[in-house]
């Protein structure tokens, strides 16, 4: 049955080029919070490439067009047709021509906050993936490129900053009136998405930055009056990008100016407009007391991800919407790489790692499976996913491993060069890496296309007699939606020969060549290497640093994995060993629960973890990832079918208390030493410290002694930033319900006033694990600081509580599931790309148990069963029930 307003799949293979183009558009717009006016002026031309003699076909969304004029003329009714989705002018002549649009927007009433909207006082637009078609009818797609002219108009007193793209050429009072205006214009040919103006009463943190060639550019972060304290970080960081940029890839900014606004109501992170990226504000304001180590982080990772889009998304953006991996993977993957060098490399690797796994790779595994570069779509602010950005950014990791820095760097240089104004595509990228390098990259294409996490099985045997060890290595591919048909990857698998003493061993193979950069390049479905003439038996460490995004098993066994967690060279190695002790351990335990019988003993863990506690050359940092578990979500993707979250986390919650006890010297000597010294500092080393501190102060907690709680008591009074206080309720949330309340209470009141601090105080409430937390939840979303219409605070409670308690939200009466199904269905109407995102979290309903899983489907079947459902929830709901 064909839903209500569902779109039609839009097909990558059915991609043909515009029939017009757009050379120059000039935007007029006259703000008002009910009745804006927009009156566009674009200069089109037929397109060489085009369908000879095609009319002009422009997009809208819910538009209301005033007036319409050709070269100047006004043209009749029966010239054209409009509706609030196109605009269609039926025989243009096939010449250049300028066509005028006026158009009537309401922006206090677009609640989808998408095109241009009015939030907090302050007008703002969204135009990624398609909201410029909500502010005037034009070709809404990528490759229409073209430079804009915009003016702004609005009242002085309601709006006194006026910014738009580019640099600003004009500002000044409208005689006669109390408006005013600027005029802002960006001299590089941008598509449309990338188009952005703000208005409002808002304060500026000034500074500059001079490039590499000696160019000042003027730097500004704009933000809700007496919120400038809080906006210095971010504007450091942007000029460490700037820097970085510059020095890393040879990428210098372009524009006079660069502005950056901070907005409290937006559906996503961040936007790269052009010259003026728009921030939601938590990716901007920050200060100890109300900003974790872990929010500075993300102000660096996200302020830098926006600006190297300058480069790798506006100067060279997407042919179409398929090749949104072309800026997004590759500008994660050199944010990463900026975050790396500017904190610990390995505790980023690893936290990246972390967040791969946790999210993509259950993607992978579910009914939402797609290629990085999806052939097909119907809604695409539904392909903003983990698989696109965080596959998207291994991708372009693995490209650097097969080819080497020299040769990577070479093909980002020909990239540059020879696509700087172009729509490109993942074609045009590779091209440029093979012709760099004089490389077939054919077969690596393959990780673009085809979905599903690649599966590798590691066999190693030793023969003493021969000294020699040899590596099976067999590659599978998982079925996914649509794709039933996979061929052999190429997996470079990076590995280095541990030996006794815990010296790498060199790679010779028994042909007499060396395994290059310690990288072995995987082609066919089976493969073996022998390497000779070994002292003594060495232990394999695979796919060092996570080099390929697979799914690794071998034949290591429990004594090997100790071994690598005491000696390997590789840190990502070192870690991820105890990590495959510990999630080898609680999968066992949890079917061992399940089954009544017993568990199996955590010695290892604990020899390992302990091993690491006691290193003193550790970096704090490293350590505290180290002594974190695998997830509850983490197990359960282990596990794959059949899964009870209640038993995963019985058996996680029970570890805990195992470790607790068991570490507990080691721990509570962590505590006392890990303080940072003097006062706040987000820098990395201070913040590494706090995290063992904290990590160890959970750790403690869970064993429920009253001197454990009592001392997170003590923790959570005494903190002097908000890193520590919050770890500290959280501990006090999840392990001590008795003092739970009275902490809660007491942090609410004082920090009722800051947005951003009690999006946190929902969160946290939203992920306890217990049975009355749904109630909880819900009694919450009639609190007065709880509004619907504000994504921020709709992913603290209500995607916390679907995405982060596994217990909870898949209860056993399927509870939780109607909640969420009942949340989705009213912010449907409200603002559909956030409810699409929370429906989401059923991505993994078909791996439950069967009770689960029937009443999972209910939920989902009521959802899609609805009318009248957006295209975004529509889509969702229709791919998790196909």
């Amino acid at each position: 049955m064909l839903r209500d307003a569902e779109p039609q799949p839009v097909r990558l293979s059915q991609y043909r080029p515009p029939d017009w183009l757009v050379d120059t558009v000039h935007l007029d717009i006259r703000l008002h919070h009910s009745a804006t006016r927009v009156i566009a002026r674009l200069a089109m031309r037929p397109n060489p490439e085009g369908r000879e003699g095609s009319p002009i076909v422009l997009d809208g969304d819910e538009l209301v067009l005033k007036s319409l004029a050709l070269d100047g003329v006004p043209l009749a009714g029966t010239s054209y047709a409009a509706t609030p989705s196109s605009l269609t002018i039926f025989a243009p002549p096939q010449q250049p021509v300028t066509v005028e649009i006026e158009t009537l927007l309401a922006p206090s009433a677009n609640t989808k906050l998408m095109g241009l909207y009015r939030s907090s006082g302050t007008y703002c637009t969204q135009c990624e993936a398609e909201g410029f078609r909500r502010i005037t009818y034009f070709p809404d797609r990528p490759d229409v490129l073209a430079v804009y002219t915009t003016r702004i108009e609005a009242e002085r007193d309601e709006a006194p900053v006026l910014l738009g793209n580019g640099n600003k050429v004009e500002s000044g009072p409208i005689e006669g009136t109390t408006r005013h205006f600027a005029i802002w214009h960006d001299p590089w040919p941008k598509p449309c998405y990338l188009f952005a103006l703000v208005g409002g009463k808002l304060e500026r943190v000034a500074d500059s930055f001079t490039t590499a060639t000696g160019k000042v550019v003027e730097l500004g972060i704009y933000v809700e009056p007496g919120k400038s304290g809080r906006a210095g970080y971010a504007m450091d960081a942007l000029k460490r990008s700037m820097r970085w940029d510059e020095e890393a890839f040879g990428c210098e900014y372009d524009l006079d100016v660069f502005n950056i606004v901070a907005v409290a109501d937006f559906n996503m992170g961040a936007m790269e407009n052009k010259g003026l990226n728009v921030f939601n504000d938590k990716y901007v304001l920050a200060s100890p007391e109300t900003a974790t180590d872990a929010d500075y982080a993300n102000i660096e990772a996200i302020i830098a991800h926006e600006y190297f889009h300058n480069w790798t998304g506006n100067r060279i953006t997407c042919r179409d919407w398929f090749q949104l991996c072309l800026k997004e993977g590759l500008t994660v993957f050199r944010d990463q790489e900026f975050s790396s060098d500017q904190r610990s490399r390995p505790v980023k690797r690893i936290a990246d790692v972390r967040l791969l796994k946790s999210h993509q790779f259950a993607e992978d595994a579910g009914p939402l499976a797609h290629p990085v570069r999806p052939n097909t779509y119907r809604e695409i602010n539904n392909f903003y996913t983990a698989t696109v950005y965080e596959k998207g950014a291994e991708v372009v990791r693995m490209l650097k491993t097969v080819l080497g820095a020299e040769g990577f760097h070479a093909g980002m240089d020909l990239y540059f060069d020879r696509h700087d104004g172009d729509a490109a595509t993942v074609e045009d990228f590779l091209a440029c890496f093979a012709d760099a390098n004089g490389v077939d990259l054919e077969q690596f294409a393959l990780w673009y296309s085809q979905s599903g996490t690649p599966e590798l099985r590691a066999e190693t045997y030793w023969n003493e007699a021969a000294r020699t060890l040899r590596l099976d290595v067999e590659q599978r591919l998982p079925l996914t939606p649509g794709q039933t048909d996979k061929q052999p990857m190429l997996i470079p698998l990076a590995l280095g020969l541990v030996g006794p003493d815990g010296a790498d061993l060199p790679l010779t193979l028994d042909d007499g060549s060396n395994a290059e950069r310690g990288v072995l390049l995987l082609r066919q479905p089976k493969q073996s290497f022998v390497f000779p003439d070994l002292p003594h038996r060495p232990v394999a460490s695979l796919n060092r640093g996570f080099a390929a995004p697979v799914k690794l098993s071998s034949n290591l066994t429990t004594d090997d994995l100790v071994f690598l967690a005491r000696n390997d060279a590789d840190p990502f190695n070192r870690f991820d060993a105890v990590q495959t002790i510990a999630l080898t351990h609680l999968v066992t335990a949890t079917q061992a629960l399940r089954e009544g019988e017993a568990a199996p003993s955590p010695a290892p863990l604990v020899e390992a973890l302990g091993a690491t506690l006691g290193n003193g050359a550790l970096d704090p940092a490293f350590i505290a990832q180290v002594l974190a578990l695998p997830s509850e979500s983490d197990i359960a993707r282990e596990i794959g079918r059949d899964v009870d979250p209640d038993a995963i986390h019985s058996t996680r919650r029970l570890l805990r208390r195992t470790l607790g006890e068991a570490l507990r010297p080691a721990l509570e000597a962590a505590y006392s030493h890990a303080a940072p010294a003097g006062g706040y500092s987000p820098d990395a080393a201070s913040a590494g410290r706090r995290a063992l501190r904290n990590t160890a102060l959970d750790l403690l907690a869970a064993t429920g002694t009253s001197a454990d709680i009592g001392r997170a008591l003590t923790h959570f009074d005494a903190a002097d930033n908000m890193t520590d206080r919050f770890a500290a309720l959280s501990v006090l949330a999840h392990a001590a319900p008795p003092d739970r309340e009275a902490a809660l209470a007491a942090f609410y009141d004082r920090f009722r006033d800051d947005p951003l601090v009690i999006d946190k105080w929902f969160a946290l409430q939203a992920q306890i694990s217990e049975p009355g937390t749904l109630e909880r939840v819900r009694a919450l979303t009639e609190h007065p600081a709880f509004a619907m219409s504000n994504p921020n605070r709709v992913r603290s409670l209500i995607g916390s509580f679907a995405s982060a308690n596994q217990t909870q939200f898949n209860r056993p009466d399927g509870a939780g599931y109607e909640f969420v199904a009942e949340t989705v269905l009213t912010l449907d109407g409200i603002n559909p790309q956030v409810a699409a995102r929370l429906l989401a979290a059923f991505k993994s309903w078909r791996a439950l148990e069967a009770g689960r899983a029937g009443r999972a489907q209910s939920a989902l079947r009521r959802v899609a069963e609805t009318p009248g459902l957006s295209p975004d929830v529509s889509d969702i709901v229709g791919r998790a029930l196909d």
